[in-house]
């Protein structure tokens, strides 16, 4: 799916998204931030803010930036922003495929269901490597075909709806974080039977210099 195409089609749920998709999405979200550890002075980058359903759940000690490419969407994060003096969280519309940050600027990044919207889900996880310091956090929270032949059935039979609302039913976990060449340090399921995987993992590269990135 090309970018224009995701563009017009989370334009067009921002207003009811939260509505649509809050009770879904946001207990796997809020497991997964609070999770992370975060601590005081940490800088986040937040792949695929949305509008908004993560922000509470980031200390006020933390220096956050979220990042969408629909810029619908982010209005609504920033009405949230605004509404809780959230002081410690700026917000960008963004091509997570082409992140406007310097290297390394990141201490931890979050990312909640964007791997399976992008069009190329392996340019998205190198550039958040690049802006990921060398052994910070990758946290990711997304759909990955199942191993379950139940849901496995389900999943095909759901292919062309999914596909009408932006994202992808037949990414295989495996096959990604090969790909992605990511150094997972556990994955699970909040649920057995459960369509959304979180995985954490590690930023394992060669350190670089540094270039000096101010936001």
């Amino acid at each position: 799916m090309e970018i224009e195409s995701v563009k017009k089609i989370y334009a067009g749920y921002s207003g009811v998204y939260d509505a649509l998709f809050k009770r879904f999405f946001h207990p796997r979200i809020k497991h997964a931030l609070t999770s992370m550890d975060i601590k005081a002075g940490e800088k986040i980058l937040d792949v695929g803010v949305g509008t908004g359903l993560s922000l509470p759940h980031y200390p006020r000690t933390s220096r956050v930036v979220g990042i969408d490419l629909s810029g619908k969407m982010l209005s609504k994060a920033q009405e949230k922003v605004d509404e809780n003096n959230y002081s410690h969280i700026r917000l960008f519309e963004m091509d997570a495929m082409n992140l406007c940050f310097a290297d390394n600027s990141f201490d931890k990044v979050f990312i909640s269901h964007v791997v399976s919207v992008v069009p190329n889900p392996y340019t998205l996880m190198a550039e958040v490597r690049r802006v990921c310091k060398p052994g910070g956090e990758v946290v990711i929270v997304n759909h990955f075909k199942s191993k379950n032949k139940m849901l496995a059935g389900f999943e095909k039979v759901i292919t062309p709806i999914s596909e009408k609302i932006g994202w992808k039913s037949d990414l295989c976990m495996d096959e990604f974080i090969s790909k992605a060449d990511l150094s997972v340090q556990r994955s699970f399921k909040l649920k057995k039977l459960d369509f959304w995987s979180l995985l954490f993992t590690t930023n394992v590269k060669e350190s670089g210099s540094e270039r000096v990135s101010s936001y």
